[in-house]
């Protein structure tokens, strides 16, 4: 049993410090720290965490691959501690990393095909779900004359 409760705190730290750099620890954040929490103040913990993922995206931006590692560390042993205390939290750290997981939240792979029709397509064409910050630039120069619709 002790084996199955260090490989779990093993891969909820890998989970948790990979949710850290991304836009999903946001949502997640708040049910990391109610589970790390039992019985401390869920706050103190909020507070930790986020003082990791600022280290974490420091280790990062610094390719400092020890200091990724320290914090993964840090959490691994801190769930093996927890875990160890209270057993019964392995069955909700489970859950916990199935909802989190990405293949979890996703559900089952879906195959989609996607094709355009309708002619010449005369700029970049995006299919997807979500798009932030696209830049579209015309290739008109500058002193092209610009072209109305209707208008060749």
């Amino acid at each position: 049993m002790e084996a199955e409760l260090t490989a779990l705190a093993a891969s909820g730290a890998t989970a948790f410090v990979g949710l850290m750099v991304t836009e999903a620890w946001t949502q997640a954040r708040g049910r990391v720290a109610r589970f790390l929490a039992r019985g401390e103040d869920v706050d103190v913990i909020d507070a930790e965490l986020e003082e990791s993922r600022e280290e974490l995206t420091a280790a990062r931006a610094a390719a400092d691959d020890d200091a990724i590692a320290d914090v993964e560390e840090e959490w691994r042993i801190r769930l093996r501690r927890a875990l160890r205390a209270n057993p019964e939290a392995a069955d909700e750290l489970r859950t916990l990393l199935d909802e989190l997981s990405p293949l979890g939240a996703a559900g089952p792979a879906v195959s989609v095909t996607n094709s355009i029709s309708g002619g010449t397509q005369n700029g970049p064409v995006f299919q997807g779900q979500t798009f932030s910050a696209l830049t579209f630039n015309s290739g008109r120069g500058a002193d092209a004359p610009e072209q109305r619709p209707g208008t060749a």
